[in-house]
């Protein structure tokens, strides 16, 4: 029977390679010079460190930007509030990955609710859709695409035939 999972990743290298630009283009910026702004990446944790808020949402921006061009979906980032450093101002941006519970029921009753034939099961941070049909599975997949109400960047893989 035809299947695929549904699942939320961010590649890890592409991560560390768009970490990497944005502070790259940090030194080469005119309005950064002489400040010690930077982004530092632990696991799934990106730290900005800017000298005020208005740097702190430069950085930021740059960051989306450089994310964008290496394919990393900017709606995986989870923007904390800003902590103040002495001079310096710091935020948190996680990056999400995996589907929880909440986001796997909502894609569980959006497919049930298309009346699609095929079944949803959810599998740890994936759902498994399994159907008769490729072509079943096909509809799901362009469905789950045009849903906006969903906050997770959405990747299918493991299609079997």
């Amino acid at each position: 029977m035809p299947s695929f999972d549904i699942v939320s990743e961010v590649d890890k290298h592409e991560l560390t390679n768009a970490v990497d630009q944005t502070n790259r283009e940090l030194a080469n910026r005119f309005d950064f010079r002489g400040t010690d702004a930077r982004a530092e990446q632990s696991e799934k944790v990106v730290t900005l460190f800017a000298d005020s808020d208005f740097q702190l949402e430069q950085l930021l921006d740059i960051m989306r930007l450089k994310f964008a061009k290496r394919g990393i979906d900017v709606k995986c980032l989870d923007v904390k509030d800003s902590q103040g450093l002495g001079k310096q101002r710091k935020q948190d941006v996680l990056v999400r990955e995996g589907l929880d519970s909440d986001t796997s029921r909502k894609i569980v009753k959006s497919i049930k609710d298309s009346k699609i034939k095929v079944q949803a099961a959810i599998q740890g941070d994936s759902v498994r859709v399994t159907g008769k049909k490729r072509d079943d599975l096909q509809q799901v997949m362009a469905m789950l695409k045009a849903n906006d109400d969903l906050d997770m960047p959405l990747q299918f893989n493991n299609f079997r035939d």
